[in-house]
């Protein structure tokens, strides 16, 4: 018989602990899925497509603000600068009132053209304004 219980006496381990890896795994994935979104390093403007909703303007009371990806800027037909732009709003807004302006931004125009120009257009004082997109589905 022993005297001696066999609970002191070294033996080899049979099984590996996983839980420390699986949580390292867990936290590492949780820290690459918060900071992925931040890498991104410039952001270009897609308009996104929508239902056809709201209610009808009057073509012809609607002045066009057209912006290419070039940095072309059109007033209905002219082509004008973004300075030109206030200048010719102000104008047409004090000839009336109710003006509506619609910006017809570039898919791939950069996000600070369409703000310089919206600037442009909240300068002049014209309260009504849209932002053009495209139809669901195109």
């Amino acid at each position: 018989m022993r005297r001696f219980s066999d609970k002191h006496s070294m033996h080899t381990l049979n099984e590996l602990n996983v839980t420390p890896l699986l949580d390292l795994a867990f936290v590492l994935l949780l820290i690459f899925m918060i900071t992925t979104p931040l890498m991104e390093n410039s952001t270009d403007l897609v308009l996104p497509s929508g239902r056809q909703e709201g209610h009808e303007v009057d073509p012809n009371g609607v002045i066009n603000v057209t912006l290419y990806k070039n940095d072309r800027l059109m007033l209905n037909t002219e082509e004008v600068t973004l300075a030109q732009l206030g200048e010719r709003l102000e104008g047409l807004r004090a000839a009336k009132p109710d003006l509506a302006v619609l910006i017809r931004p570039h898919k791939e125009l950069p996000i600070q053209r369409l703000i310089e120009v919206m600037d442009a257009v909240k300068a002049a004082k014209v309260m009504k304004v849209g932002l053009a997109k495209n139809p669901e589905g195109q």
